[in-house]
């Protein structure tokens, strides 16, 4: 195969991938499940024939690609909406994540009879969750959550991977050390999760500190310095026994929280290559099953799938926010939404290089149980939103190329909103809305026309709002903006 060939094929690939994102809005269908489709075609059971077998090479890549993304979910985060659900949420991502683990283990171990650290090592496998394939499928059927459930569930999805990581390689360990105890996995977890937020947070600081002052002579190298760092700082920690998923993902917070120089065109690059990250590994590891494979573990498959959603994530979710101010339906809403994604595929290759899995039957099972979770619960979450009535308005915001420097001392930010269809602000003067006095719109944008806006001006459906506002004033301007949508 000639390099050119090599080249037309990598552009389709790219080209086809890109494509599959926005028929993922349309049809409401996870882009992952996308992805891990069409590397299943690719692969030797598919039309494509292409054979790949090379579990460390997709184990890699994985680890690769989640560095980027978490650090990228990390930088995407609003620390202002996340204050009040912190607790909550760290002990749905610690305790919550041990929970299910453990629940789905002594299912394994009865029903498989499998061996105890066997069995644990399955549960937890799948005890992470992926809150980005939610809200894609919320997204694209335009549900949204009322707060403060969007909020928690995203800093859930983010902090849960380390201790998901954790105890699937504590579990190995301990499989490689029969005559080990489960009380040598504390030092471990001490270890991982102190390094891990430590050199997260210095490494981050010391970037901060330096981007700020290093002055590069051409603009496009402060995106690929941040390249470099994530790296950096998941390797120093990895290689120091820390958590270094959890290094980045605190990194891309104090980033996000924290104003330096050409911020938003860094934030915007990651979030490009956290879509590159998601395309290749999902469909890396889709080329690394065999489909023909999963039909003997169907059966198994589902009855652990269904464990899983109707047993341990209520039990886990119910427990760990017993004395939080959550209403039921909320709790029950949190349940239902704990979709497994692409942390558990990446996970089941560890025990395949460590020599536990030869047959490939733990990482056939994981596959089939995340598929199984996408499919169903991905499909039903509007519902289920909509049935025990903690839906709300979708309110959009667009980005433009108008950049605001991000190293000034300010709390102000410039943000966009567009005025929804159905909203109560359409046909209004912008004098009557009730904006909050500390914010100013500095322009409205209707399709290709400018306006420059005045107490006078009337607002139309589909208007985009640049305005200049506070973060205690936005949820202000996003509620004005959301009265009146029909559901």
């Amino acid at each position: 195969m000639s390099i050119e060939q090599i080249i037309i094929i990598i552009a389709v690939f790219l080209v086809i991938s890109t494509s599959m994102s926005k028929f993922s809005d349309i049809t409401g269908v996870p882009a992952l499940l996308l992805f891990l489709g069409l590397g299943m075609l690719a692969g030797s059971d598919g039309p494509g024939g292409f054979y790949f077998d090379n579990a460390w090479l997709s184990q890699a890549m994985g680890t690769v690609a989640l560095a980027y993304i978490l650090f990228a979910g990390g930088l995407s985060t609003d620390m202002q909406s996340v204050k009040i659900v912190t607790k909550p949420a760290l002990v749905l991502s610690t305790a919550g994540v041990v929970i299910t683990a453990l629940l789905v283990g002594l299912f394994v171990r009865y029903f498989l009879n499998l061996p105890w650290l066997n069995a644990f090592l399955i549960g937890s496998i799948v005890s992470s969750t992926d809150a980005a394939a939610v809200f894609a499928i919320l997204r694209s059927k335009n549900v949204g959550l009322k707060e403060p459930l969007k909020p928690l569930l995203e800093l859930e999805s983010g902090s849960n991977d380390p201790m998901a990581i954790f105890l699937t390689i504590g579990f190995i360990t301990l499989l490689q050390n029969p005559e080990g105890s489960l009380f040598l996995l504390v030092p471990l977890f001490l270890k991982q999760m102190f390094f891990g937020l430590v050199l997260g947070y210095g490494l981050a600081k010391f970037f901060i500190w330096g981007v700020n002052r290093i002055k590069l002579f051409y603009d496009g190298l402060y995106p690929v310095l941040s390249l470099g760092w994530v790296l950096l700082i998941y390797g120093v920690t990895a290689q120091l026994g820390g958590s270094g998923f959890l290094a980045v993902y605190i990194a891309g917070l104090v980033l996000g929280k924290s104003p330096f120089i050409h911020k938003k065109s860094i934030s915007r690059f990651h979030d490009g290559i956290s879509w590159l990250m998601h395309i290749l590994m999902f469909f890396t590891l889709g080329l690394l099953v065999f489909p023909r494979q999963l039909i003997p573990i169907a059966g198994i498959g589902l009855l652990i799938s269904a464990v899983l959603i109707f047993v341990a994530r209520p039990v886990a979710v119910f427990l760990g926010l017993m004395f939080s101010p959550f209403s039921l339906k909320e709790k029950t809403l949190i349940s239902w939404v704990g979709l497994r994604g692409s942390v558990p595929i990446v996970l089941a290759t560890f025990p395949l290089l460590a020599g536990f899995d030869p047959d490939h039957f733990i990482f056939n099972l994981v596959f089939f149980i995340v598929i199984t979770s996408v499919l169903f619960q991905g499909t039903t979450i509007p519902p289920v939103a909509r049935l025990l009535k903690v839906d709300a308005p979708l309110v959009y915001k667009r980005q433009y190329s108008i950049d605001f420097d991000g190293s000034l001392k300010s709390d102000m930010k410039l943000e966009d909103f567009i005025v929804p269809y159905g909203s109560k602000a359409a046909n209004q003067p912008i004098l009557n809305l009730g904006f909050p006095k500390d914010i100013l719109i500095t322009l409205i944008i209707r399709g290709d026309e400018y306006i420059t806006p005045r107490g006078d001006t009337i607002l139309e459906e589909g208007d985009v709002l640049l305005l200049l506002a506070s973060d205690e004033s936005l949820p202000k301007v996003q509620n004005i903006l959301s009265k009146g949508i029909t559901k």
